[in-house]
């Protein structure tokens, strides 16, 4: 008879890391135009909260001017929200897979280091999927926001695991 081992701790972060690999291919083959929440935010942010506060902000991402007055309101908060998204999908990548493979492989650094080798990989191989849409760019900067997010999840998933496993040492 097959023994069915059960999931561990563990292994739900890895799955975790999985499920958001597989949207983030799925959202990569998409164009521009399938993915847009423009259309969301104009229903939803109709009286535009926050226009004046944000009309002083002004910056260039990749040669492209990035302001209200370049770009119209909706695009600009939905430049933020595309943004964060890179980086909120790569940073639960780079904690589903730190604490995933934490136990696995024994020595920190290392872990830290194939976790986030991995994470950026698949942010370049995820651009490179995108440059085969149509209407989508494939951006460098993008993958370094991503490699970003991941880095920052794995140094925090560090710093709270061994704050806890510190605090449990001390009280026994």
């Amino acid at each position: 008879m097959v023994s069915i081992k059960r999931f561990s701790r563990n292994d739900w972060w890895l799955v975790l890391s999985l499920v958001i690999m597989i949207l983030l291919f799925i959202s990569s083959g998409e164009t521009y135009k399938q993915q847009t929440s423009v259309p969301f935010l104009e229903r939803w942010l109709a009286n535009e909260p926050f226009k004046q506060q944000l009309m002083g902000i002004s910056f260039t991402y990749v040669d492209q001017k990035v302001s209200i007055a370049s770009s119209g309101y909706f695009k600009f908060v939905e430049f933020f929200i595309r943004k964060g998204a890179h980086f909120g999908s790569y940073f639960l990548i780079g904690l589903g897979g730190y604490m995933g493979y934490k136990e696995r492989i024994k020595q920190t650094g290392l872990t830290m280091v194939v976790v986030w080798l991995a994470a950026t990989g698949y942010a370049a191989l995820d651009e490179f999927h995108q440059s085969l849409t149509g209407s989508r760019t494939p951006l460098f900067q993008d993958v370094l926001l991503d490699a970003s997010g991941a880095l920052t999840a794995i140094i925090l998933a560090w710093l709270v695991t061994t704050f806890w496993r510190h605090r449990g040492k001390k009280a026994a």
